[in-house]
């Protein structure tokens, strides 16, 4: 058993000299297909099973990790993690001291209805070749692509204080993205988000509810128009963001500004630190009173969703923000301690061979009220932005720039003419006091991001987001 290989790897690791010890033993599996105009660009299918041991000797972590999860090598490999850790105790930094967690005993899994590994190759592949054949059907296209993307992970965890925990994960998706190019100028728009789409913990009928067949032909045509559209303007307006914008938005200004080992200096060599200080809780004013940030590992469908962490910590919901001010950081049982708090439950690590980092769950925005159709009929003038295209924040999440596949101008309550290449600035909780609006739940989406790059060694987690759409005030638009 998965089970039995963990703690076999804990109970070496304490033989070895571990004051403390943990240990994952996972199992991957996953599949990327991909069609493009209509034929075949690649299926690419993977596995992986290993264990990884972390471990405390005099407060030095040491970790190792092998795919050979068996009698001798579990054993030379937590004998080679408390190795490290006595030899990091040569480094000049104080030890780590964790705070207090209750051993837990269970299993999790996220819920799905149908397995999408048990669907037919014959059925993904035409569920794509269709849809890249209905964006081809556009004249002035140059090319229809359309990608699916599972993935499902199988975590057994055991630690020397007492936890044994397994868990499963099934994360489904799919995306269309259509590609259109004339006289150097090219223009993409993508659905139901970038980055391949929407990822969501569900199963194969998550993937057959988002309508690839049925937007297709929208998706490509927005596409072509993009070609002949006008650049944005560079003005001072009003801006109004859907909700798969407001995803990144959330992610990049908020999410990784509030992870708490940024805060404590202990990503900012790669990463970058925060502007946020441990000081700051219950004080800062980060936004507006509309706006409200909740960290919720319970939710169902997230893919930030989990029944315990990588340090056995439960899955919580955790106010960040509540009515503009700042509430609490997402934690560690190590960085925790620094302020006097207790983990929050965000440690993950992406796969077996990785040390667990601060992850973010599902960073969500709590819904306010009306649709999007409401917000815009609210506001006489200014800019719709949908769909992110491109990022860039400074490394203290103050300074940033996001750049969009389209948009619109609203005027007396209206979409009117389209822009491309529309792009805005703002200054992280400048911009977040302006916002002015935000959408109910009908236009709330709980979104996947599936490619946040962190680390060193660089890892790349799955985490999820629910936004909705929004608007701010005063905001700086221009043309990427």
């Amino acid at each position: 058993m998965a089970l039995d290989v963990a703690k076999e790897a804990v109970e070496a690791a304490r033989a070895a000299g571990a004051h403390y010890a943990d240990a994952r033993f996972v199992r991957e599996e996953s599949e990327s297909i991909t069609v493009r105009n209509q034929e075949m660009e690649g299926i690419d299918r993977a596995t992986s099973e290993g264990v990884g041991v972390r471990v405390l000797v005099d407060g030095y972590w040491g970790f190792a990790a092998t795919a050979r999860p068996e009698g001798a090598e579990i054993a030379r490999t937590a004998g080679l993690a408390v190795e490290i850790a006595r030899a990091a105790a040569r480094l000049p930094r104080e030890p780590v001291t964790l705070t207090g967690v209750e051993p837990a005993s269970g299993t999790w899994a996220s819920p799905f209805q149908d397995d999408p590994f048990n669907v037919s190759l014959e059925e993904k592949v035409a569920l794509l070749m269709e849809a890249t054949r209905r964006m081809q059907e556009v004249d002035g296209l140059a090319f229809a692509e359309a990608g699916i993307d599972l993935f499902r992970v199988r975590t057994s965890f055991a630690s020397s204080e007492g936890s044994e925990i397994e868990q499963t994960v099934l994360h489904s998706g799919a995306g269309l993205d259509a590609t259109a190019v004339a006289e150097g100028e090219l223009q993409r728009r993508s659905y139901p988000n970038s980055f391949r789409g929407h990822i969501a913990a569900a199963g194969w009928e998550h993937i057959a509810k988002l309508g690839l067949l049925e937007e297709a032909e929208r998706t490509a045509t927005e596409a072509v128009e993009l070609l002949s559209a006008t650049d944005c303007p560079s003005e001072v307006t009003t801006l109004v963001l859907d909700s798969g914008q407001m995803e990144l938005q959330v992610h990049e200004s908020i999410g990784h500004a509030v992870e708490l080992d940024r805060v404590l200096g202990m990503e900012e060599s790669y990463a970058g630190s925060s502007f946020v200080s441990p000081g700051d809780r219950g004080t800062l004013r980060y936004a507006s009173d509309l706006v409200s940030i909740t960290a919720d590992a319970t939710i169902p469908g997230g893919l930030g969703s989990f029944g315990w962490d990588d340090e056995g910590v439960p899955a919580q919901r955790v106010p960040i923000i509540v009515d503009g001010t700042f509430q609490d950081f997402i934690s560690s049982r190590e960085t925790a301690g620094a302020i006097g708090g207790t983990s929050t439950g965000a440690m993950r690590a992406d796969g077996w061979q990785n040390l667990p980092l601060i992850r973010m769950t599902n960073i969500n925005i709590e819904p306010g009220e009306g649709s999007l159709a409401d917000i815009i009929g609210d506001t006489k003038d200014g800019i719709f932005m949908a769909t992110n295209q491109s990022w860039s924040i400074d490394d203290k999440r103050v300074n940033f720039q996001f750049g969009c596949e389209i948009a619109w101008r609203i005027k007396g309550g209206k979409l009117t003419q389209m822009y491309r290449n529309p792009n805005y600035t703002g200054i992280t909780a400048e911009f977040w006091r302006s916002c002015d609006a935000v959408g109910g739940r009908e236009d709330w989406t709980l979104w996947g991001t599936p490619n946040c790059g962190k680390g060193q060694p660089a890892q790349t987690a799955r985490v999820g987001h629910g936004t909705a759409p929004a608007r701010f005030r005063n905001v700086q638009v221009g043309v990427r």
